[in-house]
């Protein structure tokens, strides 16, 4: 023991200077480990059925389209989450749910989820008809191909067309992903007109009564001619307008049948922090940096190379007081 106590004594500076090179160089090619954490995982889902193209929302005191500030919503959600968040991003259109990427973790890939929420736009809609209840039934199978919990946010307007009536009513209650599923309602509740855009995105007008299946109609495949046609139909006059408001009470019925929640998605505080304060959906190995941790262990050993200095200096001035 005397001998190890003499080395230690003898070699402190070169074994202090050893272990804090040793440090630094951890910091430099091994700055990560892999740790098992609860995270935030959402699946963000854009309704990119045309309704959802109506101008009555409003961003930086300009009047923007439903599918314009489901973008900006979401792009805040995305920035404001903390490091070891993850997003997955999805669409709805017709009774289907397509997934565009799937999750990520949000400061690794924040240019990537950004500029996938910055192309949503209604020519992503592969029909049509918009059918919210069916879809439901859509996101619980895109949950399980997910393979790891989410909470999904889905932005719409609850505009159904057609309406579904009661001959080809879902029933929801036997859905198990209510605790974490979320209608955000998107739009105004005066009804507006919905403009139309031709295959070229050109807008040519507003869409016509009679150009959107009537309400309730039965087994009708309503395909959007205005993708494949440059000078599609559009209304004469403004009484001949399809009209389109936000159905919140539509979707806050239709959450609460397979007990999910709904909320109206605005640009405020208490919205981002309703989305923030969900409990952690999902188990991740995730990367986390122990760079900072291996750098200020360096520096607080070539600190302890300066103690055995301090110590004798105290001890030295303890002496001349007792003198």
């Amino acid at each position: 023991m005397k001998k190890i106590r003499a080395f230690l004594t003898n070699n402190h500076e070169t074994l202090l200077f050893t272990a804090a090179f040793a440090c630094l160089l951890l910091a430099l090619f091994k700055p990560e480990i892999q740790l098992k954490q609860e995270v935030h995982n959402y699946l963000l889902l854009a309704d990119v059925s045309q309704s959802m193209n109506a101008e009555d929302e409003r961003w930086n005191n300009q009047p923007v389209s439903r599918l314009a500030y489901t973008r900006q919503l979401m792009k805040n959600i995305v920035q404001t989450s903390a490091c070891g968040t993850y997003f997955s991003v999805g669409v709805f259109a017709s009774d289907n749910v397509a997934l565009l990427i799937t999750p990520l973790e949000v400061c690794a890939n924040l240019d990537v989820i950004t500029d996938s929420i910055d192309h949503l736009e209604w020519r992503m809609a592969w029909k049509g008809n918009s059918r919210l209840s069916f879809s439901i039934r859509a996101a619980a199978n895109t949950f399980d191909s997910l393979n790891v919990p989410a909470h999904l946010l889905f932005f719409t307007d609850g505009d159904e067309a057609p309406r579904v009536n009661v001959t080809i009513k879902q029933d929801l209650s036997g859905i198990q992903i209510g605790k974490n599923f979320t209608f955000v309602g998107v739009g105004g509740n005066t009804k507006v007109g919905v403009p139309r855009f031709n295959s070229a995105n050109e807008r040519v007008g507003y869409w016509p009564v009679s150009d959107n299946n009537n309400a309730g109609a039965v087994g009708v495949t309503y395909s959007d001619p205005s993708q494949d046609e440059p000078d599609p139909p559009v209304a004469f006059a403004e009484y001949d307008r399809f009209l389109s408001q936000l159905e919140e009470e539509y979707l806050i019925s239709l959450a609460g049948e397979f007990k999910g929640t709904y909320i109206k998605g605005q640009d405020n505080n208490a919205f981002y922090a309703f989305v923030q304060k969900q409990k952690p959906a999902a188990s991740f190995v995730t990367a986390y940096s122990m760079r900072w941790a291996y750098l200020l262990l360096a520096a607080l050993l070539i600190l302890a190379t300066f103690i055995p200095n301090v110590l004798y200096k105290l001890r030295g001035s303890a002496r001349l007081r007792f003198k």
